[in-house]
């Protein structure tokens, strides 16, 4: 069953993430196109500055779902209530800190930035953006963890691709109308608030939560370190968006979030893989299935970096001629950075290198014993961009990016390996090494087909399907030839979700 579920989940992810993209393509377009880059940068600017207070989620909520594998596992009912109810108590506290942060925001935020735009203008829009961020933690992030810890994140994903779908029609809508900014963005708050009231409405009919039957002396374990890591991931998430808007433009803000739709959609189609295995990792890890856990994540990583092998090559061979087409048209700022892209692109490369061993790092709830990297990231990325965005602007910050996320990347790999599945570091270097060498390899051979006048998304189209047909080529063959028992692993696991589910060890299907 857990072979199943993970492949629902993969496939109404996929969904979510492709309509993510769609909006994410759509709605910033219409905003340069209807009010300018300098509005778009705005935006964009806010966004990532409540980003920080966002992603504390990332920090506690893979420990909640750790903390839930086991009882879930054994259907302990009274364990469950009592993560869900010290879940909730965390989240309405980070729902009184986030008003807390809105506040300084307002305060502090309009007169760091260097723009035209007036005091109220500036406030109303981080107070209406902020708005579906607090109805999340309060209303509906503990539920959207329990239905990922038992392995039914498509509920919470179909709910999620129904509000982005509603979004982006009614934004095209009141586009045409030619309405506000600000009015625009509070549809948008509107439409997300629908999706935790949502989720909490499954949940309350689906999971017999009994909030009069649990441990009142449960405390949730690794909570504040995994916290405190997280905290440091959002330094480190949002060091360059921050810099460039305090020591930069809000165009170059603006020129910067145009590339990083590229990275955030390459980001959202990677989650689709990494978001869904986690649960199934984390249940192996609370059966003790040593074996079974190795096996399949050799497995996972054969598809995995099958995939970003393809995805890179795309990505680092189209994101320039794809930001020439997008912004056909776009006159107050040069949108065309070459040499920005790419490292843009190398600098995500790199963060989608760790994920299989990050996310194996999490449902093991090794939060602890992995804090430092995360610190010892962000600081050095906020140094590197800093120093250099003086000097380089744009491929400053990129280039501390990058930079600091190898470090980060290096020490996953090393400790998953040691601590957890407890096998050589060959095996991981080997297949990073060869991703990494395919891509080099399709990047020379597609130099070779390049295609010189792109000036529609039509033609983009065409150079994207001939990249993607030579990187799946190239890459399909090394991989099936290099590592056929990771391939017939693969074949047949597919085959028996196919028929009536994956085997476990006992012959009994899972």
């Amino acid at each position: 069953m857990r072979s199943k579920k993970t492949i629902y989940n993969m496939v109404s992810s996929l969904i979510l993430k492709i309509m993510v993209i769609i909006n994410g393509f759509i709605v910033p377009k219409i905003i340069i196109t209807s009010f300018g880059s300098e509005v778009n940068g705005l935006v964009a600017s806010i966004s990532q500055f409540l980003g920080y207070i966002v992603l504390l989620e990332s920090g506690v909520g893979p420990v909640i779902k750790a903390a839930l594998y086991k009882p879930l596992a054994k259907k302990d009912k009274k364990k469950i209530s009592s993560i869900i109810n010290e879940s909730n108590k965390f989240f309405r506290t980070i729902s009184r800190i986030f008003i807390l942060y809105i506040l300084v925001l307002i305060i502090v935020y309009p007169f760091v930035i260097n723009s035209n735009f007036n005091y109220i203008y500036t406030v109303s829009l981080i107070i209406i953006i902020s708005i579906n961020v607090f109805a999340e933690y309060y209303f509906g992030m503990t539920y959207a963890l329990l239905l990922q810890a038992d392995q039914k994140s498509y509920v919470t994903s179909t709910i999620q691709t129904i509000v982005y779908i509603l979004n982006c029609v009614i934004v095209v809508i009141l586009a045409k109308l030619k309405c506000s900014i600000h009015l625009i963005e509070i549809v948008i708050a509107i439409m997300f608030t629908l999706r935790p009231i949502l989720q909490k409405i499954y949940v309350s009919k689906k999971y017999n939560i009994n909030f009069d039957e649990y441990d009142k002396d449960y405390k949730l374990k690794q909570k504040w370190d995994g916290l405190a890591q997280h905290i440091a991931a959002i330094i480190h998430a949002n060091t360059d968006v921050t810099v460039l808007t305090i020591m930069s433009t809000l165009k170059n803000v603006s020129i910067y979030s145009v590339y990083a739709l590229v990275t955030t959609g390459i980001k959202s189609i990677i989650s689709v893989i990494t978001g869904s295995i986690d649960a199934p990792f984390g249940d192996m890890i609370a059966r003790n299935e040593k074996d079974n856990l190795n096996k399949k994540f050799s497995m996972y990583e054969f598809i995995y970096y099958t995939i970003i092998s393809i995805v890179y090559s795309c990505a680092i061979i189209l994101i320039v001629p794809f930001v020439k087409v997008y912004t056909i048209g776009i006159t107050d700022v040069n949108y065309i950075k070459p040499l920005f892209g790419v490292i843009l692109i190398l600098g995500q490369l790199i963060h989608s290198i760790r994920l299989p061993y990050s996310s194996i790092i999490l449902a093991a709830a090794r939060f602890k014993e992995t804090r430092r990297g995360a610190w010892l990231e962000s600081i050095v990325n906020v140094v590197l961009s800093i120093i250099l965005v003086k000097r380089y602007g744009l491929i400053g910050v990129a280039i501390g990016t990058a930079i600091a996320m190898l470090i980060r990347t290096v020490e996953f790999i090393i400790y998953a390996n040691k601590y957890i599945l407890i096998r050589k570091q060959s095996k991981s270097i080997k297949k990073i090494s060869l991703a990494i060498f395919e891509i080099f390899i399709i990047c020379i051979i597609c130099r070779f087909v390049s295609i010189t006048n792109i000036n529609n998304y039509f033609d983009w189209f065409k150079y994207a399907i001939v990249t993607f047909s030579i990187s799946c080529v190239i890459v399909i063959s090394i991989n099936s030839l290099l590592f056929k028992k990771d391939l017939k692993e693969s074949i047949r696991i597919i085959k028996n979700v196919l028929s009536k589910g994956e085997k476990n060890e006992e012959g009994k299907y899972n």
